[in-house]
């Protein structure tokens, strides 16, 4: 399956209209990313719950934001995260951020992902940024092999020979300070205005935008 992995880092509260886009956009989305507070919160948080339900009445698979810290966190705070998530929104699998892309910390994500699944994710997507070690591939349905702003983007050097041997849908380009009309080279993709420290609050291209 192809399409937008959309990371979209606002409250439901703050920009309803935008959520409602992206609900209404559903055929188009591989996946949406929840993120109440840098991760699931310290409570559940009724209006992310009630906008994962619409996505998830709409057929679009539902990710807990969780922050691995390059490998930094421990074990036990990142699956703490994912049961929160699987708690309080329902959610169908994690996006796992900030993961190392080294294969000395195979290892620990091996571990994480195992978690995830005892916790029921269905869907686990590692966020490295950059093309990882191989060894990633049989962890996750999906990677994300490039996060950066388009002037930086190069899809041949996001997308190393080894990920020929994959279907495209497994790995994931995410864009931001793009133009209009621009569009990642990879089967699940988001290409979003938004620049500076804070890009993922926008909505991609083609959502709610040019």
């Amino acid at each position: 399956m192809t399409g937008l992995l959309v990371p979209y880092y606002e409250h439901p509260a703050e920009q309803p209209a935008a959520w409602d886009l992206l609900v209404a956009a559903a055929p188009r989305l591989h996946a949406v990313v929840v993120n109440p507070a840098s991760g699931p919160g310290t409570a559940a948080d009724p209006a992310f719950a009630e906008v994962a339900e619409r996505l998830r009445r709409a057929g679009v698979t539902v990710l807990g934001y969780v922050d691995t810290g390059y490998g930094r966190r421990p074990h036990g705070a990142v699956a703490d995260e994912m049961l929160r998530h699987r708690d309080w929104y329902a959610t169908d699998g994690v996006f796992l951020d900030q993961v190392s892309s080294g294969r000395d910390a195979l290892a620990h994500y091996t571990r994480l992902t195992v978690a995830a699944r005892v916790a029921g994710a269905a869907t686990v997507v590692l966020n490295h940024g950059v093309p990882p070690d191989p060894g990633y591939a049989r962890l996750a349905e999906l990677l994300v092999t490039f996060e950066g702003p388009w002037e930086a983007y190069d899809p041949a050097a996001a997308a190393p020979a080894w990920t020929e041997a994959y279907p495209e849908d497994r790995f994931c380009h995410l864009v931001y300070a793009a133009p209009p009309h621009a569009r990642a080279a990879t089967g699940v993709h988001c290409t979003v205005p938004g620049t500076g420290a804070h890009p993922w609050g926008t909505l991609p291209h083609g959502v709610g935008g040019p």
